[in-house]
This record gives structure tokens, sequence and C-alpha cells, in this order.
């Protein structure tokens, strides 16, 4: 099954010169697979992540989320249907730092309406799925940088994504634990069917 597809899709940002992010963009990422976007510093890439993500919309062309063209969307649409169906996984971990990495991890689903029980619970399963059970109840700045974006992960599969967009997820990470990192998610990817899409250098 399809989860996403672009067809030509271009960006343009105006101004005295107009700049092209993106230009004639074909892209289809399936159920289960794991994707690579890779370049340069202003290649585009983040562009590309924040029409993905519904962050941004394209200039032209057509986004397809199953089969269902999302590009005209008003804000508030977006704002629900990312919620809904994308998980992420960022460079920095976005952590709340002084909170449990139980509460890190709960806290997506609270706020989209699920009750405290049902969310910590689910929390718990997410966290012991990426190994961090033991370190639940430690604040989020008393953990490693691996263990950090373990949690992120976790906050990232909890609401059960169609697709999860990890922004450079390792570019703070030692070359050990970035191996350990993509692992997980080569894992993840196998074993639960979700689509990843990773950008990277």
């Amino acid at each position: 099954m399809t989860v996403i597809e672009l067809v030509d899709v271009d960006k343009v940002y105006p101004g005295t010169v107009q700049v092209h992010a993106l230009r004639g963009v074909n892209l289809k990422i399936n159920q289960g697979e794991l994707v690579a976007i890779t370049g340069p510093s202003g290649a585009g890439k983040s562009t590309l992540l924040n029409v993905l993500a519904l962050l941004d919309t394209p200039t032209s062309g057509a986004y397809l989320l199953d089969d269902t063209d999302v590009s005209g969307l008003n804000e508030d649409a977006r704002a629900k249907l990312r919620s809904n169906t994308f998980g992420f996984i960022f460079q920095s971990f976005h952590l709340l730092k002084k909170r449990s990495v139980l509460d890190n991890v709960a806290l997506g689903l609270q706020y989209r309406g699920v009750v405290r029980a049902q969310a910590l619970q689910l929390a718990r399963e997410a966290l012991e799925y990426v190994g961090l059970s033991k370190r639940r109840d430690f604040a989020a700045d008393q953990l490693s940088g691996g263990e950090r974006q373990r949690v992120a992960i976790a906050r990232a599969l909890v609401n059960n994504p169609a697709l999860v967009l990890a922004d450079e997820p390792t570019g703070n990470l030692d070359h050990k634990t970035t191996e350990s990192i993509f692992e997980l998610i080569q894992t993840l990817n196998a074993e639960q069917n979700i689509a990843f899409l990773l950008v990277t250098h």
C-alpha cells in the first residue's frame, strides 16, 4: 500500500530572485519501506521534509496521502492529519529535559485527547520496545545522547504512525551510537512494518 506519493511537486520561494527549492519531484513511499534522502546543504532536503510533513505546501504538483490529494488543505486540517499520520525524530531530540522519560513519550498522546492512564501504558510499551523500560522514571536530562534519541524514537512510534520522518536523527551522536540507532530503526522498520524516511548528509 502506498503511504505517500508526490507527483511533479515544485516549491518556489518568491522574492527579488525566486528560489526553486524543489523541481518536479516524484516520490512514492510504500508501507514498510525505509527511504533515505541524501544530499549537501542547500539541496532542498529540509524543504522536501517540510512538504512531506505537511508543514509547508507545494507551489504546484500533487501530494497524495493514501490516494487523497492533500495539497490544498488548510492549516487546521493539515495539523490534524499530521498528528494522526506521522511520527517525528529530530537531530536535537526535542525532549522536555526535566520531565520523566515516560512523560516525554506520553505527552503527545495526551495532547491528542488520549486519557492519561492509556497514554502512559502506550508509552511504557513503546519504551520497552526501544530498550528503555528501566529508564522510564529518569528525567530526560539524565540520559546519554543515544538514550535520548531512543526516547525520541519511542515518542515517534507511540501513536502508531503510518510514516516516521527522521531529520538527521544521528547528527549529534558518536559513530558507535549512530550505528546502534540505525540498527534500531532498521529493526522497527522490519518488525513493525512502519515506513521510515531519513534525511541525512
